[in-house]
């Protein structure tokens, strides 16, 4: 092994440490989603944005909050609603008498995670700022850009049942959230957990060690760049990604920011399990999340009630999967 390779291997070794701590902190308030703990985690090391959508009371909002306090960064929560303006989640700027100028009162964007509370019920106008924010992790205001805190991750969430008032995510919206999740309802083994585990601590809150610090998780996310690709990955990456666009029943595939998302959290999930090469399980385990909702089905479709998530499904059964050497 090369210099070169033994401080990569070493690198890697290290977010891997950290990323599966921050997991086991996380799952000692989150029970039984360790399958979300670890999406989430390889969201946060992609430097994705994230949308869950689910039913009240699953745990979102404690979710986000988790990590956030595990990771050591500042976290706010945003509520949307109809009359939510641009202004309340940026900032504006204000007249400091003290001073004579203009000053910047920042809006909860400048924060580490951002939860974004049913993302689908704040007009357009508020959801195009917070795409700026995800996408270009800066804002503008009054013409002046301000660049965000690193790192910057948004978890949007959305509720699935009640759509009165709400102004759903168009299409170009859903293509820049590197993964869509669903929490879903624990078992009664893991909600008979939550409760007994409630009776021990004995209040409502709960206590949270941190694991890293912000100027850590940026060197985690940079540290993967040294994650080795195999040409057959990438080929992989390019036929499954161009086979959501050659499905008779798909009005629009998958586009190129969908190759380039499973690129990321295929490095992502190899980082975790402390390999410097990316295996074809890597790009498998977040397909669904990563895919899904990109595609846009044809009317006949959606009435027989085919998703995006059954295309991912197909088209991963039909591929050929690669042999990777290790590295």
């Amino acid at each position: 092994m090369h210099a070169a390779d033994a401080n990569t291997a070493k690198i890697i070794s290290t977010v891997s440490q950290i990323s599966n701590d921050l997991m086991s902190e996380v799952a000692k308030v989150i029970i039984g989603k360790e399958e979300n703990l670890r999406r989430v985690t390889v969201g946060i090391l992609s430097n994705g944005n994230m949308l869950l959508e689910d039913f009240p009371g699953l745990a979102k909002t404690l979710l986000a909050n988790t990590f956030a306090r595990a990771l050591g960064c500042k976290f706010k929560r945003v509520q949307f609603t109809p009359d939510l303006l641009p202004s309340d989640i940026m900032g504006t700027y204000m007249y400091d008498q003290k001073s004579g100028e203009f000053k910047l009162r920042a809006g909860p964007l400048f924060s580490n995670v951002l939860l974004a509370d049913e993302i689908n019920r704040a007009p357009p106008k508020t959801q195009a700022a917070l795409l700026e924010a995800m996408e270009e992790k800066q804002v503008t205001i009054e013409g002046i850009t301000h660049k965000l805190p690193a790192p910057f991750v948004v978890l949007a969430t959305q509720n699935p049942i009640e759509q009165e008032g709400t102004y759903p995510l168009p299409e170009a919206q859903m293509d820049r959230f590197l993964m869509k999740m669903s929490m879903g309802y624990p078992d009664r083994a893991e909600e008979k957990a939550i409760l007994a585990r409630r009776k021990m601590r004995g209040q409502d809150d709960h206590e949270v060690a941190q694991v890293t610090e912000p100027k850590k998780v940026v060197a985690m996310q940079r540290a993967l760049e040294g994650v080795h690709v195999d040409p057959s990955i990438l080929a992989y990456i390019v036929e499954i990604v161009q086979r959501t666009r050659e499905d008779h029943r798909v009005v629009n595939g998958a586009s190129p920011r969908a190759s380039q998302a499973l690129f990321k959290t295929g490095r992502a999930s190899a980082a975790i399990a402390g390999r410097t090469y990316v295996v074809p399980d890597d790009i498998k385990s977040v397909a669904l999340q990563v895919i899904g909702h990109r595609i846009v089905m044809k009317p006949e479709a959606k009435i027989r009630g085919i998703t995006g998530g059954h295309i991912v499904r197909k088209i991963l059964s039909e591929v050929p999967v690669p042999v990777v050497q290790p590295v």
